[in-house]
């Protein structure tokens, strides 16, 4: 097994770097001794994922070998949750375009969320910027950051992806008849009225908050769903 201090002619320095990384969520970044930004990532755990770059190198692959090798300082910055951390890498590495990440060359094919303006809106992943009737969020610089945002949006929220020309007059004559996604309980069914279109609308209130950056408020909303539901049940 290869040792840090072997690949890395600054372990010293980084090593007393290390010791002061905390076991918090947040987004790290690498600098060679020139000053030049070499890599942003996101962590859980800063401590534990930063500590990994600098053990078992020889399960590295090579073009982490060389990053590691080029670190002369390390920079964080802590914050309270992944998915702040999940949006913060995302700007830094969109503004900074640090040379290892891996990034598109393109602007143009850069992913992007779409919010649709619908009765029951969506949330659509796209490299098209040329669609209508929406807004963007984004764009991503890459699909991983942006996959992961979703995933956490799809745990915390129900909501259709289907195409179904879903309208508020539509469901209300019962054109409609709920999907696959609906009987599994991936989607609340909207088309069958399995959740009214004021209750619908809230929910991408909710998701266009997370989007912007607004966990704060978003956060307080939820707790207080949470206690309304449990006074509900205190007296049924």
């Amino acid at each position: 097994m290869s040792s840090a201090k072997s690949f890395n002619k600054h372990f010293e320095r980084i090593e007393l770097l290390l010791k002061t990384i905390p076991e918090t969520p947040g987004v790290y970044q690498y600098f060679d001794e020139n000053g030049n930004l070499l890599y942003v990532g996101k962590a859980r755990n800063l401590s534990r994922r930063v500590h990994s770059y600098f053990s078992h190198f020889d399960d590295l692959s090579p073009k982490i070998r060389i990053l590691v090798r080029k670190i002369y300082d390390i920079r964080y910055t802590v914050v309270k949750t992944e998915v702040d951390a999940l949006l913060l890498e995302n700007n830094l590495i969109k503004t900074l375009q640090p040379k290892y990440n891996s990034m598109l060359k393109d602007d143009k094919t850069y992913p992007y969320l779409f919010l649709t303006n619908e009765d029951y809106p969506r949330l659509l992943f796209t490299r098209d910027h040329t669609l209508k009737n929406g807004t963007f969020f984004g764009p991503y610089p890459n699909q991983k950051i942006l996959k992961e945002l979703q995933d956490i949006i799809r745990s915390l929220f129900s909501y259709r992806t289907c195409k179904l020309p879903l309208t508020r007059k539509g469901v209300e004559m019962g054109r409609f008849k709920a999907c696959i996604n609906a009987q599994i309980g991936l989607c609340n069914a909207p088309c069958t009225g399995g959740v009214s279109h004021e209750d619908y609308q809230k929910i991408f209130g909710q998701i266009r908050k997370i989007l912007k950056g607004d966990f704060g408020e978003i956060v307080e909303e939820m707790r207080a769903e949470m206690f309304r539901m449990a006074e509900n049940l205190e007296f049924e």
